[in-house]
């Protein structure tokens, strides 16, 4: 079996007093979905902020194995520099530039990549041919993925008029449209409705069947993360319970009580664990 493409050992992050994440230990795989799970307050999407370069971790290490440039310690890497090793990221808060088109929106994820090829906008003044080329390639990849997640009727559209679901798609699609190694999704069911939650799965499905990429999934929509992962790892207060397929984590009591609480008697109901794939929202 290869070894993992992105391999999280005794993640920590502390703030002032409060230990968000505590020796978090994680791996996700090339062409793989992998979900991270747990109740609101459990610390997932700080260890988004931490791959990310949002965050530096108070300590661990975050080792991503690129197939160009070897082992790469992202915990060493300036913020701005983790995208440049194909990790990249969608927030649970939809952070599209309303005012952009579809279009444009994908084109600004390419924009540092166009600068370099541009000289920093010299080349592009005097018109030279490797910016030319540099754009009409920005210009093939952002069609590309507008056609592959059916974007084209609104690709002139700005983007804060379409509806919430359409902005979910816009968001993967200038996602994949830096050609990630891993994709970074937070919370992309939210806000969407059964008919839309079950598109993404499908969508999400799609592309790693097709491009071979890692997904890391952070999502309460149970019905989704059991019906799309390959793995899942379960988070609560900061350390994770539980690691597993999702037959596993389905029946994994630790589980059950991390979303339910205790319960009154000494074991969970056999039909609570049948029925935990549907719950939406975890305990607050």
């Amino acid at each position: 079996m290869s070894a993992p493409l992105l391999e999280v050992s005794g993640l920590t992050m502390r703030f002032g007093g409060l230990v968000a994440v505590d020796t978090l230990d994680l791996t996700a795989d090339r062409g793989r979905i992998t979900a991270v799970i747990g109740p609101n307050g459990a610390g997932k999407t700080t260890v988004f902020n931490c791959l990310t370069g949002f965050y530096r971790p108070t300590a661990g290490r975050l080792l991503l194995r690129h197939p160009g440039k070897g082992e790469v310690e992202l915990q060493a890497l300036p913020g701005y520099a983790v995208a440049r090793y194909g990790v990249v990221r969608t927030f649970q808060n939809i952070r599209l530039f309303p005012r952009m088109t579809v279009l444009e929106n994908l084109l600004v994820a390419q924009h540092t990549e166009l600068m370099r090829k541009s000289a920093f906008s010299i080349a592009g003044l005097l018109g030279l041919k490797g910016w030319r080329d540099a754009q009409a390639t920005a210009l093939d990849r952002a069609r590309f993925w507008i056609e592959r997640l059916d974007l084209t009727r609104v690709a002139d559209e700005e983007a804060g008029n379409l509806s919430y679901g359409v902005q979910r798609r816009v968001e993967i699609a200038r996602a994949m449209n830096t050609n990630p190694l891993l994709l970074c999704l937070d919370e992309p069911a939210a806000g969407l409705n059964p008919r839309e939650t079950a598109a993404l799965g499908e969508l999400l499905q799609g592309i790693r069947a097709e491009f071979g990429i890692g997904i890391l999934l952070i999502e309460h929509d149970m019905s989704l993360v059991m019906g799309i992962s390959d793995r899942i790892h379960v988070v609560d207060h900061g350390k994770k319970i539980a690691e597993g397929t999702p037959a596993e984590i389905r029946a994994d009591e630790r589980v059950i009580k991390a979303y339910l609480g205790e319960p009154d008697e000494a074991e969970v109901p056999p039909e609570v664990a049948q029925d935990m794939p549907e719950l939406e929202g975890p305990r607050a």
